[in-house]
């Protein structure tokens, strides 16, 4: 989703008037929360509510604790097939499984169906699909009781909610949530009290509705007089009171059971645009982002993040061919994993974004995406054409399954640790 001119611009400037004051903070993914879309509206239908098996995780941190997740992901693994493990890479609004609906906000036989063909591995919501508090929960507990009702993993059921300007349910006065703010906001402050305190809040709302991944927080570092987006959801242009207000968040999240994701490697704070919209590019060496763009990063994976999203930003000294980082194994693999160390899931921004559509298709933008090495194409513009693509791939030796069980293995352990029932 794309912001207007206009937009940008009030924006940018009430971001350099705290630049001025010495007041800048803040952080950024998805893009920022809009009213419900205005197109016509058809609607899935209801179904009785039901919800997933145990749900208590296993979260201590022991040796036992550590072998008991990694046994239930392996044992679940090998009973799955090559398309449930496709599926399962994958998760996708919840328009993405019912055909020619452009607004859901029940989980009903049509949702139903869609599942029962791609058992994806989550399903990430928006305002327009959340209308109230009795609608939402009632949504998402027929969701759950959907894959349990047909023996399938439990899904990620999750949500951009930032604060401030990013949020789905906050944004909503009918959910009565309280708006934490926006990020800039609190890095003005630095109180690493209230950074924690605001993920608490916000857990606090999203669990009863039956959330349990927050597509939050931000690790941007913001550079004002570059970034037209990031402004207000960047903790700060300061790299170390970035990483002390992303620490701070995560303990939060996880400390209330929420599973959260940093975003958006290796750091877009100053690129110029709007990656919904176009390519973006930060013109950085490498060295240049490990001491700057990756310190909130290692603050995330220090914290125990257990997933990272990467941007769709070109690095034009890093990566040749104009290759955003999404779709860079130099990025993924390379500086995540070899460099920061990170183990956990890694997600790709939307695959719907311009910045990718505008040069890849649907198939090949998943396809790339796993093969530099990240676990989730989320949201691609086409689902059913990104799964069949993959698949594909798997069948011409492009990708090799046990590549995607490697991804499939990291997102099984992180949903037995923190949503049980596998």
């Amino acid at each position: 989703m794309g912001i207007t001119t206009d937009f940008v611009t009030r924006r940018r400037f009430l971001w350099l008037g705290a630049v001025a004051a010495g007041t800048l903070a803040l952080g950024g993914c998805e893009a920022e929360s809009a009213p419900p879309a205005s197109a016509p509206t058809a609607f899935d239908e209801p179904a009785d509510g039901g919800v997933s098996g145990d749900s208590s995780g296993a979260r201590d941190g022991s040796p036992d604790s550590i072998a008991a997740v990694d046994e239930a992901a392996a044992a679940r693994l090998s009973a799955m097939t090559l398309e449930q493990k496709v599926a399962q890479l994958f998760i996708v609004a919840p328009e993405a499984l019912v055909e020619d609906v452009s607004q859901v906000t029940q989980a009903g036989d049509a949702t139903h169906a869609g599942l029962t063909a791609w058992p994806v591995g989550g399903i990430v919501y928006f305002a327009q699909n959340l209308i109230d508090p009795d609608q939402a929960t009632a949504m998402l507990a027929n969701m759950k009781g959907f894959y349990s009702e047909d023996g399938n993993v439990p899904p990620f059921l999750g949500v951009d909610e930032e604060g401030g300007t990013v949020v789905r349910v906050a944004g909503n006065e009918v959910f009565a949530a309280p708006n934490v703010g926006d990020a800039i906001a609190l890095g003005a402050a630095a109180d690493e009290a209230a950074a924690k305190e605001a993920a608490e809040q916000i857990a606090d709302y999203l669990a009863p509705l039956g959330f349990n991944l927050d597509f939050a927080p931000v690790c941007d570092v913001v550079d004002p007089l570059r970034s037209d987006t990031m402004g207000l959801r960047s903790f700060s242009s300061d790299a170390n009171v970035c990483a002390a207000m992303v620490k701070a968040e995560v303990q939060g999240f996880l400390g209330a059971g929420m599973l959260c994701c940093a975003k958006h490697f290796p750091g877009i704070g100053s690129a110029p645009g709007d990656s919904h919209t176009g390519a973006i590019a930060v013109e950085k060496t490498a060295e240049e982002l490990a001491a700057v763009d990756f310190v909130p990063f290692k603050a995330a994976i220090e914290a125990g993040v257990p997933m990272i999203m990467v941007g769709h930003v070109d690095l034009p000294n890093i990566v040749e061919g104009a290759v955003p980082a999404s779709l860079s194994s130099a990025v993924a693999q390379g500086m995540l994993r070899d460099t920061l160390g990170f183990t956990g899931i890694i997600v790709t921004d939307s695959l719907a974004m311009g910045a990718i559509t505008d040069r890849y298709s649907a198939a090949e933008a998943a396809v790339a995406a796993l093969a530099a090495g990240c676990d989730i194409p989320l949201m691609p513009e086409s689902f059913p054409e990104a799964y069949q693509g993959v698949l594909d791939a798997v069948a011409a030796g492009a990708l090799t399954e046990e590549r995607i069980d490697e991804s499939v293995l990291r997102i099984l352990k992180a949903k037995q640790q923190y949503i049980g029932g596998l």
